[in-house]
């Protein structure tokens, strides 16, 4: 089985203590680390294990023209001013950033809810023919879910760390809970195991 991580908005704006979104988490809360921690993991552990990454940001012009208005997510984006292209909120948080000079990781920008909607990341995918994504990120309800559900219908088999997604709790576990259906939720801490096991 190949497979390709999918790491998704570990960005300054939802992940730094000052950043101006955080998805609800409070900026020193024992959950914030948590993801941190997580993530740090996921994306070593995939390194080590040779796994190809894909690092998905979000940013808009400064002037928002590029920037959608049908949804409340959207509008608060605006208002907060949020992840604008070339600000230190829309670049990758320390520690989660792609390694420079990797053939074996990419970056995608989307300016959507799903990942998937409107960027490259179908045509990364294609050429790289995994059949087996590793989907993790903040906001697990918002860009983990919708990714997730764009995933399995292209037919991709998927695993979610939840231990490296973050949300408030009680809108984590209901989006966990949610994508059970249709992915499997790795629940454990430790991630090496889940990286030594989809080895091709």
């Amino acid at each position: 089985m190949t497979t390709v991580l999918l790491a998704l908005h570990y960005q300054n704006e939802v992940l730094h203590a000052d950043g101006k979104i955080r998805v609800g988490i409070e900026a020193n809360s024992s959950q914030r680390q948590g993801i941190i921690t997580a993530a740090k993991d996921s994306l070593q552990q995939a390194r080590k294990q040779n796994i190809t990454i894909v690092h998905v940001r979000v940013a808009y012009r400064p002037d928002y023209a590029d920037l959608p208005d049908n949804a409340p997510i959207f509008e608060g984006v605006r208002k907060l001013q949020a992840v604008q292209e070339g600000s230190w909120g829309s670049e990758f948080f320390t520690g989660l950033e792609p390694m420079e000079g990797s053939s074996s990781e990419f970056v995608v920008l989307h300016k959507r809810i799903n990942a998937f909607y409107a960027s490259t990341l179908e045509a990364v995918l294609n050429q790289l023919k995994p059949d087996h994504l590793v989907i993790a990120g903040v906001a697990t309800h918002s860009v983990v879910e919708s990714t997730v559900r764009h995933a399995v219908d292209m037919g991709y088999r998927v695993t979610v760390p939840a231990e490296a997604c973050g949300a408030p709790l009680e809108t984590h576990q209901a989006s966990l809970k949610s994508m059970s259906l249709i992915a499997r939720i790795y629940q454990e801490t430790d991630m090496a195991p889940l990286f030594a096991e989809n080895q091709p």
